[in-house]
């Protein structure tokens, strides 16, 4: 472990400023509290400025400030597209071509091509649909199209974890994650629906009961082959429900899910069997060719992408340094990493190999801007994987997938912007707090913890906020208190002008909902409320 006394080069805290040279104060009269005094024990004042650990605000007095808040006032444009380096602050890396901003694709884009290639399928059911008034045709009409879509619905599950850069950076790993999860309900539900519309329609047309008419389609080599893809996607169901989750390891639930991709090579075998594929050229080649591409786009990102980047930056581990209680930073060095153009505010999925750790890769963000070929993340001890980090030697290899991510400055919308973290949840929102473009007044940082003990990277917040003079204000107080610091009065007192700013969310999920709920009834539009929550990344 890398002394604190000898910190990297690259990350060394901002020097305070000398103090403004200020006339005293006349003393109070005698016996007349001070105005501290009246709010608060002297006790509980902090050296940098008041600080109550029950987390309650006065009305005039953020919880916790550091003395970094600027005057309000109009910012001229410049100021606010190209800020100035600031002593002590690396300007990041720029891109090798600056000029060709990464392609993303909007979410309404996305899920508008999902609902229209939704909306194809059914048509292409419609235009093969016989109609029949029989018993045995209304049963297997709606097999055909349960089919059809829950075919569709596998290769557009496949898609979304794919880790195409342009849709995980447009659309955000945690919002294609919910997809996935709410879209695979869907896939179960309509193969179930296709599975009995399709044995009650044999059993009808055959006049057999449904226990022989199983035993009748169980022979056909298709049909068997799309019942064993079927229990390979109820496995996948139920690990991936939340109450078993939690009990099981990730690298099973993991395992699980790879049998995913047999089970959709077992139902594209069923499919091409099937009379609404088979029975037209066209239509079979179409399928063929949907099916695929999303192959060839999960090989591409999932495998060779990410073998390629190991081999030609070869990440290393260069130090690990404490930054506080059960908190490390990472440093990983390689070649051309600068290549890689990753933002700040993304997050990569970063796999050590070494014992304990190479079978898993953990995603973490990046907790300062790319400089010299150096990534760092900044990691909190909640698991078993993540106390390992911490024993990491220098010279450990590295594979590093990404960036990922849309928690990024493209979202931006407004002139002034709030940063809103909790907990270890500051990473990202670090490397934004240093690299948005803005003048004094335009971007505030508030950053939520129980105690100071949790308050991650707080030198450099505090630098950062000084040289750039962003307002920068630390919440404390249990997460059980009476008074909440995060009520939409609380926002407002300690950023007046809240509606008119977007704001970058990053903490527990519990705190972040929370957050979102009470930034909306302070004005805040759900539209400039940019999270990304890696419980779901």
């Amino acid at each position: 472990m890398t002394p604190e006394s000898s910190p990297h080069p690259l990350y060394v805290p901002l020097p305070a400023p000398p103090a403004p040279a200020t006339p005293a104060a006349p003393p109070p009269p005698s016996g007349s509290p001070r105005p501290a005094d009246r709010t608060r024990p002297a006790a509980l004042l902090h050296p940098t400025g008041p600080v109550h650990p029950t987390g309650h605000i006065h009305p005039t007095t953020p919880l916790h400030s550091t003395g970094h808040t600027p005057p309000a006032g109009p910012v001229h444009p410049a100021d606010r597209t190209h800020p100035h380096p600031t002593p002590g602050v690396h300007a990041p890396t720029p891109h090798p071509h600056p000029d060709v901003p990464p392609l993303r694709l909007a979410p309404d884009r996305l899920r508008n091509g999902i609902l229209a290639g939704a909306g194809a399928v059914t048509l292409l059911w419609g235009v093969q649909a016989r109609p029949s008034a029989r018993l045995d045709a209304l049963f297997a009409t709606g097999a055909h199209l349960t089919g059809l879509l829950a075919g569709y619905g596998v290769l557009v599950l496949l898609l979304l974890m794919a880790r195409v850069p342009a849709v995980e950076h447009g659309v955000g790993a945690d919002r294609l994650a919910r997809w996935h999860a709410l879209g695979g309900r869907y896939v179960l539900g309509l193969i179930g629906a296709h599975a009995l519309l399709a044995l009650c329609g044999y059993a009808a047309h055959t006049r057999t009961d449904l226990v022989t008419a199983t035993g009748h389609l169980l022979a056909y080599p298709a049909l068997a082959a799309a019942t064993v893809g079927t229990a390979l996607f109820v496995a996948v169901g139920v690990t991936s429900a939340r109450s078993v989750r939690r009990r099981v390891r990730h690298e099973t639930w993991r395992a699980v899910h790879l049998g995913g991709l047999l089970a959709a090579a077992l139902g594209f075998v069923h499919q091409l069997a099937g009379p609404d594929v088979a029975d037209s050229l066209l239509t079979r080649w179409l399928w063929s060719m949907a099916h695929g591409t999303v192959a060839v786009l999960l090989v591409w990102y999932r495998l060779v992408v990410p073998v390629r980047a190991a081999l030609r930056h070869d990440l290393r581990v260069v130090e690990v340094r404490d930054e506080g209680p059960g908190v490390v930073s990472v440093l990983v060095r390689g070649r051309g990493v600068a290549r890689l153009r990753a933002e700040p505010g993304q997050f990569f999925r970063w796999r050590f190999l070494r014992r304990g750790l190479w079978a898993t890769a953990l995603p973490f963000s990046l907790s300062a801007p790319v400089r010299d070929d150096t990534l760092r993340i900044t990691v909190k001890a909640l698991g078993d994987h993540t106390r390992r980090i911490r024993r990491l030697r220098p010279g450990t290899r590295v594979l590093a997938s990404g960036p990922f991510g849309a928690l990024t400055a493209h979202r931006r919308t407004r002139r002034k912007v709030l940063l809103l973290a909790g907990g270890v949840g500051i990473t990202p929102l670090r490397a934004l707090f240093e690299t948005l473009p803005g003048g004094p007044g335009d971007i505030t940082l508030l950053y939520r913890a129980s105690d100071a003990t949790g308050l991650v990277l707080r030198a450099e917040l505090e630098g950062i906020a000084r040289e750039r003079r962003a307002a920068l204000h630390f919440l404390l107080g249990p997460s059980d208190a009476s008074f909440d610091p995060l009520a939409p009065r609380a926002l407002r007192e300690l950023v007046p002008d809240l509606a008119v700013h977007d704001v970058y969310l990053c903490g527990p999920p519990a705190m972040a909902r929370a957050a979102t709920a009470n930034l909306i009834r302070a004005g805040v539009p759900a539209s400039r409320i940019h999270s990304e929550d890696f419980d779901h990344a």
